[in-house]
């Protein structure tokens, strides 16, 4: 690739746009790779994706989408061979996009086969966030790499990725700002078992002490919502300050069915006697984020 990655809307090129095929994409940076589906490395960060077809486990809702990374295709049957990973230079990538928030272009091909496809060529879906990435075992019955995108455009008649995650369900919540906008649940479970801490982290044992009391965030350890549909019950719930919080949703630790941590940290996790956590919620999220 030669010509520059660029981030974000490109001027000349509307949501809903149609290419002919994927030459006449490269001009103009708006998709720069002729044969991957994933435009974008783990240095850079991914510009923009393709939806055409060529994995099975692609799930494409309209405003929502659950992408499947890159690897493991062979090259002459098509299906899946091979364990996917994050080194892969496009999975790595829509990594980077999912922690610094950068915007994804979505393309959908005539070959991926959704009522929102074109009859032919590539049709412009418009801008996505990342917003979620585990890894699972795929229909192939190898490992894959997930990404959940959110529709983030500013088409006045489709829903943005703060609605849909706000519309998740009629609890109580709270919003966070960060590098992407982090929607915290503080359900009554969630505060029942962050004052069982005395909102205290799991992890490193510290608190926050703002102008109106201690601040701790309840944290589920299989996600909420789909594809994941983990409970929001106490033994799917930890009690973490929030640096540990963003450190365990994106895998950088994971807890042993002994309590140890895994990963980045080292120790083991504080457990109340009366705290029983489901050990098929660490399993997953050991999984999901390859400690297994």
């Amino acid at each position: 690739m030669t010509k520059p990655i660029i981030f974000g809307e490109i001027k000349g090129i509307p949501e809903g746009y149609q290419f002919e095929d994927r030459r006449i994409m490269m001009k103009d940076s708006f998709h720069r790779n002729w044969a991957g589906g994933i435009d974008g490395t783990g240095k850079t960060g991914v510009a923009a994706i393709v939806l055409s077809g060529g994995y099975a486990d692609d799930d494409d809702l309209g405003d929502t989408i659950i992408y499947t990374g890159a690897g493991g295709n062979d090259g002459e049957s098509k299906k899946q061979t091979k364990d996917q990973d994050w080194n892969n230079r496009g999975n790595a990538g829509l990594l980077k996009s999912m922690d610094e928030g950068l915007p994804v272009r979505v393309i959908r091909g005539a070959n991926h086969k959704n009522p929102l496809s074109p009859k032919k060529g590539y049709k412009y879906a418009g801008l996505y966030s990342v917003i979620d990435a585990w890894q699972e075992i795929g229909k192939s019955g190898f490992k894959i790499c997930r990404y959940k995108l959110e529709y983030a455009g500013t088409n006045p008649q489709r829903k943005t990725t703060e609605d849909i995650e706000l519309n998740y369900d009629t609890k109580e919540k709270k919003r966070v700002e960060s590098v992407v906008l982090r929607i915290v649940r503080d359900t009554k479970i969630a505060r029942e078992v962050k004052q069982l801490y005395n909102y205290q982290c799991q992890v490193c044992d510290h608190t926050i002490v703002t102008k109106v009391g201690r601040y701790a965030e309840g944290a589920h350890i299989k996600p909420l919502g789909k594809p994941h549909n983990g409970d929001d019950n106490s033994n799917n719930l930890i009690c973490l300050c929030p640096n540990h919080h963003v450190m365990f949703d994106k895998g950088l630790f994971s807890i042993s069915d002994e309590f140890n941590f895994l990963g980045d940290i080292n120790g083991k996790l504080i457990l109340k006697e009366k705290h029983k956590l489901n050990l098929l919620n660490l399993a997953y999220h050991r999984f999901a984020h390859g400690y297994n």
